[in-house]
C-alpha cells in the first residue's frame, strides 16, 4: 500500500511513495509529480512578470498536481499588501487551471480564511505543516481548508493532540523540508489515532485523491 507525501521538497526513490515536490519558477526536473509557485519569501517585484508566464506555463505540465507553495508571512520582510497581490493572482490562477492551492502561512490564517470567503474559491486549499490550535484547525475545517501534518505530530505535543481531534477524512501528511520520513509521520500519526497503517493509508490515499488527482 501507498504512502502519499503532500508536501515535500525531496523527491523520494520509494516505490511504494507518492510525493508531491515544491517546486519554484526557477526550478528544473519537472520528470516526477510537483507543485509551483511563488513563495512569500522570494517575491522580487523586478521578476514578477517573468516568473509569472513560467508558473503558468508549468501549471499545465503533465506532472503538476497543485500551485504552491504559497501564502502570506508576516515575518517575512516583503511587503504584505505585495504577498496578498501575489497570492491572489496565484488563486486565479488556481481556478483557471483547476488545480489545489497548496498554501505556506505565518500568522496570517485569518486574513487567508477572510481572502477564501470573499473569493469563495472552486479549488481545493490546503494549509501545509498545520501546528496551530484546535480552536484554527476547526475553522479552517468549517471553511473548507484542508490540513497537511508533518514532523510537529512527532515532536510537538499539543499539535499531535490537535491532529487526534480532527476527522481523518481532512487530513493529509507531509515531510516538507524536515529531517523525517514519510514513513515516520505515518507511523506516529497512526499511533495518535490509535490505528493501524493500513487504515491511515487507505483514508489520506482517498483524501489525496480527492484533491490531486
Amino acid at each position: 500500500m501507498n504512502y502519499f507525501d503532500a508536501h515535500t521538497h525531496t523527491f523520494s526513490k520509494e516505490e511504494n511513495v507518492l510525493s508531491v515536490v515544491n517546486k519554484f519558477p526557477v526550478s528544473e526536473n519537472f520528470s516526477h509529480p510537483f507543485s509551483i509557485g511563488i513563495h512569500p519569501w522570494f517575491i522580487k517585484v523586478k521578476t514578477l512578470n517573468t516568473e509569472f508566464t513560467v508558473l503558468e506555463e508549468k501549471i499545465q505540465h503533465k506532472n503538476c498536481l497543485a500551485i504552491g507553495e504559497c501564502g502570506l508571512d508576516k515575518l517575512t520582510e516583503v511587503n504584505f499588501q505585495t504577498q496578498k497581490e501575489v497570492f491572489v493572482t496565484q488563486i486565479q490562477l488556481s481556478e483557471k487551471y483547476k488545480k489545489p492551492l497548496i498554501i505556506h502561512c505565518v500568522k496570517a490564517h485569518q486574513e487567508i480564511i477572510e481572502l477564501k470567503k470573499t473569493l469563495k474559491p472552486t479549488q481545493v486549499w490546503m494549509f501545509h505543516g498545520f501546528n496551530k490550535s484546535l480552536q484554527l484547525a476547526e475553522s479552517c475545517l468549517k471553511n473548507g481548508i484542508i490540513l497537511s501534518f508533518g514532523k510537529a505530530i512527532i515532536n510537538r505535543n499539543k499539535v499531535a493532540e490537535v491532529f487526534k481531534k480532527l476527522p481523518l477524512n481532512a487530513i493529509l501528511l507531509e515531510t516538507d523540508n524536515n529531517d523525517v520520513t514519510i514513513f515516520d509521520v505515518y507511523k506516529k500519526a497512526s499511533e495518535i489515532k490509535n490505528i493501524e497503517v493500513t487504515e491511515l493509508q487507505k483514508q489520506v490515499e482517498q483524501n489525496f485523491k480527492n484533491i490531486f488527482i
